[in-house]
């Protein structure tokens, strides 16, 4: 059993910062890709930011320059550094981890929300 946690949700006022956890326990394989996703109210369930076991990183265009993805491999942790929040960015963030095309994964976490308000 793969378990993922996240943590850091929270409200935050326009331009401020949050930093989103996720740790990983159970049989996780590697290299894998690690990933946050986001679900606002009414809306489809998007991809914000992926990271690879190499380090390779992709941001989604509506977070580029304001969003930072890392990684710590031996704890099987992510994180997500958020600044310069903006109200669009309201929603629930999931941390997913994922073999693509190995038939290991996805794994999904519970969701922490973040709301964006002044």
């Amino acid at each position: 059993q793969v378990q993922l946690v996240e943590s850091g949700g929270g409200l935050v006022q326009p331009g401020g910062s949050l930093r989103l956890s996720c740790a990983a326990s159970g049989n996780i394989f590697r290299p894998n890709t690690m990933a946050w996703y986001r679900q606002a109210p009414g809306k489809e369930r998007e991809l914000v930011a992926t990271i690879t076991t190499g380090g390779s990183t992709k941001y989604a265009d509506s977070v580029k320059g304001r969003f930072t993805i890392s990684q710590i491999i031996a704890g099987n942790t992510v994180s997500l550094q958020m600044n310069s929040l903006k109200p669009e960015d309201t929603a629930v963030y999931y941390c997913n981890l994922d073999r693509v095309g190995t038939g290991w994964g996805p794994f999904w976490g519970q969701g922490t929300q973040v709301t964006v308000s002044s």
